[in-house]
């Protein structure tokens, strides 16, 4: 009975969609661009992620690093709070410190500051240029593609440069960088390498990275934040947990630095856990606002449902009245409605769900994401757009499934 009164309710709907075309595709449009925006945006969050998760497996799980003073947000270096104050800056010193011991495998002093490279009037925008050592692509990944890496004698502070090749190509052109001297900051890096940065579209605007350059280079040419841009990269052996490592290095950093026991660190270290939480939850609110935008759409789909279904209860009050006359009862026709109601969210939701797959192959091959929609936003869709029609096409249902079947019947 209720499967016969569901196939009845859906033709019943689409009959009247038929016959008003225009004001049911207008209805239905809010609610096709809510759920093509929020499968959009979960196939955008969804790309942003795995190519963070991406980017974090080159550098290895294992990896992690002492910075001076975490915070998800940078602290002002102008404006340092006392907390921050009072902690030593790390040195090179402290790097040296940590390479020695068992559990360690690597341990270097890297720097990251923002700079624009020069060759012969062409210029980049602001760029990321690393301080690092021979191990930087070891910890973040990439290729080398031509020439080479530096030297032990070039890590004492030759000013030489290992460029990224789309950087490369953005200001030499067709012409061979190798053995070329750009500028940076007004002085002088001689080309030695280039190599390719693995994928990772969730770079920011503005942090590009264009190259990297010995850390003592950095040091003496560059000014930077202490705070924000100088730490350690740390990778523990093989077959030692993360954890025996971190507690090794806390324990060197608190020796080193004369630390008493119960007095607190004065550094932070940050694992790769971290930085992965800090993403999400910054993704987590990204798709949230966009949620939150796509709600209107849907409210004013849901709106416009509800319109629509007043409008046909007014005009359809002599059919109602005659069903009722033969012997429809008042659940039922509130139930037709209903499934009118639901009937036609659905159809604008089955419509926005292949628009936004659309727009997720869209994103895929613009952006080079991954950006397949997930299963959970299509399913999330069809339940919203149901759930839009039952919520909004109650009032429209509930004033049909009242009416006196009398004063229905005299309506002409």
């Amino acid at each position: 009975m209720i499967v016969h009164n569901l196939g009845e309710g859906i033709a019943i709907a689409l009959d009247a969609i038929r016959a008003n075309k225009l004001r049911s595709t207008l209805t239905i449009l809010g609610v096709v661009i809510g759920v093509t925006t929020v499968m959009a945006v979960a196939s955008l969050v969804q790309g942003i992620r795995r190519q963070i998760f991406n980017a974090i497996e080159v550098a290895g799980p294992t990896t992690f690093y002492v910075i001076r003073y975490f915070s998800q947000t940078p602290v002002n270096p102008d404006r340092l709070p006392y907390e921050v104050r009072i902690r030593p800056v790390l040195q090179t010193a402290d790097a040296a410190a940590l390479a020695r011991l068992p559990e360690i495998r690597y341990a270097g002093m890297w720097v990251q500051v923002f700079q624009k490279i020069e060759y012969q009037g062409e210029r980049t925008q602001q760029v990321v240029i690393f301080g690092a050592d021979a191990h930087y692509m070891d910890v973040q990944g990439g290729t080398l593609l031509r020439g080479r890496l530096f030297s032990r004698a070039e890590l004492t502070g030759e000013q030489v440069i290992v460029l990224e090749s789309a950087i490369a190509e953005r200001v030499f052109g067709r012409l061979d960088p190798l053995g070329r001297q750009v500028r940076i900051n007004g002085r002088s890096f001689r080309v030695i390498g280039i190599y390719e940065k693995p994928s990772n579209i969730f770079e920011p605007p503005g942090q590009e990275t264009g190259g990297i350059v010995p850390f003592a280079s950095a040091r003496e040419s560059f000014q930077y934040d202490e705070t924000n841009a100088l730490f350690i990269a740390v990778r523990p052996r093989a077959g030692v947990p993360v954890g025996q490592a971190m507690d090794a290095v806390t324990v060197a950093l608190r020796r080193n630095r004369n630390l008493h026991p119960g007095m607190p660190n004065t550094f932070d270290l940050i694992t790769q856990d971290q930085i992965l939480d800090v993403v999400g939850n910054l993704t987590s609110y990204f798709f949230l606002a966009m949620v939150a935008l796509s709600s209107v759409a849907l409210l004013v789909g849901g709106i416009g449902v509800m319109a629509i279904m007043m409008v046909s209860v007014t005009d359809r009050t002599r059919e109602i009245g005659l069903r009722m006359a033969l012997g429809a009862t008042r659940r039922e026709i509130l139930w037709q409605f209903l499934v009118e109601a639901g009937t036609l969210t659905l159809l604008g939701g089955g419509i926005g769900i292949v628009v936004g797959l659309g727009a997720g192959a869209l994103l895929k091959a613009g952006l080079g994401l991954e950006a397949a929609a997930p299963l959970w936003s299509i399913a999330v869709a069809c339940g919203v757009s149901v759930g839009i029609g039952l919520v909004f096409g109650l009032i429209p249902a509930n004033r049909a499934a009242r009416l006196d079947p009398v004063e229905a019947l005299r309506r002409e």
